[in-house]
């Protein structure tokens, strides 16, 4: 019986663990590197099984500001409502094997994230060369 307690009070408590694990979706506040202030707010979400991020909001830029060093079908497309994180898969806790655009500069790096401290962990990298960016969870907008 005390067996049986055991086990049954294990799975309630894994299962309720499980249940707070904090998520990748939603809306995220980017952070630029050098000033420390606000960039955009990029809302990541889930479809056919994948994870994909647009950005949903500008700060300090023009709604219809365009990403003009986009490569492809997003070259002079609108950066709000771009796609900028595509196809990442969970590993984990960790969310991978997909891109991250960065509109700035119209390059496409491997993307990595993941949910550290209530922030999220955004790494962009080619091989060995990476950058991290923490995101913060924006308020509702």
């Amino acid at each position: 019986m005390k067996n049986l307690f055991a086990t049954v009070f294990f799975l309630l408590f894994a299962v309720g663990v499980q249940a707070q694990s904090p998520s990748i979706l939603g809306k995220w506040k980017t952070i630029d590197d050098n000033t420390g202030e606000a960039k955009s707010i990029v809302e990541i979400f889930e479809r056919d099984g994948k994870v994909y991020g647009k950005i949903v909001k500008l700060f300090n830029k023009s709604d219809n500001e365009l990403c003009l060093e986009c490569k492809g079908d997003k070259k002079n497309k609108p950066i709000v409502g771009l796609e900028i994180i595509e196809g990442l898969t969970a590993d984990g806790k960790v969310y991978e094997g997909g891109t991250i655009l960065d509109p700035a500069n119209g390059k496409e790096y491997d993307c990595k994230i993941w949910v550290e401290d209530g922030k999220l962990m955004v790494r962009g990298y080619i091989a060995f060369f990476f950058r991290t960016q923490t995101w913060l969870k924006a308020e509702a907008i």
